[in-house]
């Protein structure tokens, strides 16, 4: 829907509103699918791993909730809200659930004196994580206590256009790193069908990158002026 503040101009655009849908019935059908073969397949006899799959997409879903609510937004009272809602998802929830699970899938493999990063599953996986660090410390340092980690004032919110840009070229290796943990490791193509998996773990994810792209505004990464 497009939203007028005033005289200000209209924050929506043709299509974002299917654009949203897409990319939230996308993350949801991840989501749904990793739970239902985790919970459905005796959780409890897998250990610390049964906590893995469904954190990691619960994550992915804060994460898509938290960019799209902030994609739209150019007015200050919108951009405010969506900012808000963008901290609580990803931060405060998001980022936490991912944490854990990957804290549980290394875990595991400790308990069984497993290798660690056998696969580009898991070394994609904790180059993720560590870029995640780094792309939290930079948005919440551009913006927290008025971006007082990187100097304050417009010195800090300057850094804002990169943090996004982080963001983008991250969010298609967290998928990436989804389809590979979903379609191709032994643990998904014991406990689903080959079809279910191309739709869940190829299929959706290729949506939810194209629902978010399509709605991202190039306008407010200017790096040229």
């Amino acid at each position: 829907m497009m939203r007028f503040d005033g005289q200000l101009k209209a924050e929506g655009r043709a299509g974002d509103s299917v654009s949203r849908q897409v990319a939230l019935i996308a993350a949801s059908t991840v989501m749904a699918v990793t739970w239902t073969m985790v919970l459905s397949n005796a959780p409890g006899k897998a250990g610390w791993f049964a906590l893995h799959p469904p954190l990691q997409t619960l994550a992915i879903f804060l994460f898509t909730f938290g960019i799209i609510t902030l994609q739209p937004t150019n007015q200050p009272r919108t951009k405010a809200a969506g900012l808000i809602r963008h901290q609580v998802a990803i931060f405060l929830v998001g980022f936490p659930s991912i944490l854990f699970g990957t804290f549980a899938v290394s875990y595991n493999k400790w308990l069984r004196s497993a290798d660690h990063f056998a696969t580009w599953h898991g070394t994609i996986g904790i180059i993720c994580m560590a870029w995640l660090v780094f792309q939290i410390t930079l948005g919440a340092g551009s913006v927290w206590f008025d971006g007082a980690l990187f100097g304050g004032g417009m010195k800090a919110k300057a850094l804002w256009k990169y943090h996004r840009l982080s963001g983008y070229l991250l969010f298609p290796l967290l998928l990436f790193s989804v389809h590979l943990g979903g379609a191709w490791s032994n643990w998904s193509e014991k406990y689903s069908i080959w079809i279910v998996r191309f739709v869940a773990f190829t299929v959706a994810p290729v949506a939810l990158m194209v629902g978010v792209y399509v709605r991202a505004r190039t306008s407010k990464m200017q790096f040229i002026k």
